[in-house]
């Protein structure tokens, strides 16, 4: 029955974090947050699409969580990436967000807009009550394809 509850709060998750990539202001900071893109994305020789930068955060709220959201959008094509749960020691971290082209077969090498974000999500129980971006950064990258 754990596992179940679990899938559903993934779920939830991923639905209010998709919605979110593309509506928060690109400034947003709160405290000593920040997060940043690294100017290159990379296609491996496997279709797997690698966006990287870097973060700094704080301890979350003790209901809550810090993740890190990237996407990338070339040609009317979105691509959603996950760089995975944060580190929040106040220190300065490298963080990786990995996708498949398998959906977005028509991303190639070219400029494309990159958006990191750092997102708190706040849980009231197993579901997720809440999701707020604490730092984002957005700039034009470059895809290198190694295909």
């Amino acid at each position: 029955m754990r596992t179940y509850g679990s899938r559903i709060a993934l779920a939830a998750f991923s639905a209010l974090a998709a919605g979110a990539v593309f509506t928060a202001p690109a400034e947003a900071t709160v405290f000593n947050q920040a997060v940043s893109v690294q100017s290159k994305a990379s296609i491996g020789k496997d279709g797997t699409i690698t966006l990287s930068g870097t973060y700094r955060c704080e301890l979350p709220s003790p209901e809550g969580t810090i993740q890190v959201r990237a996407a990338l959008v070339q040609d009317d094509v979105h691509l959603g990436l996950s760089g995975g749960e944060a580190v929040c020691d106040g220190k300065d971290h490298a963080w990786h967000a990995h996708g498949t082209l398998g959906y977005t077969p028509q991303v190639h090498a070219g400029p494309a807009k990159a958006t990191a974000e750092l997102q708190e999500i706040h849980f009231s129980g197993i579901m997720p009550s809440s999701l707020d971006t604490v730092a984002a950064d957005e700039k034009v990258v470059e895809i290198v394809d190694h295909r």
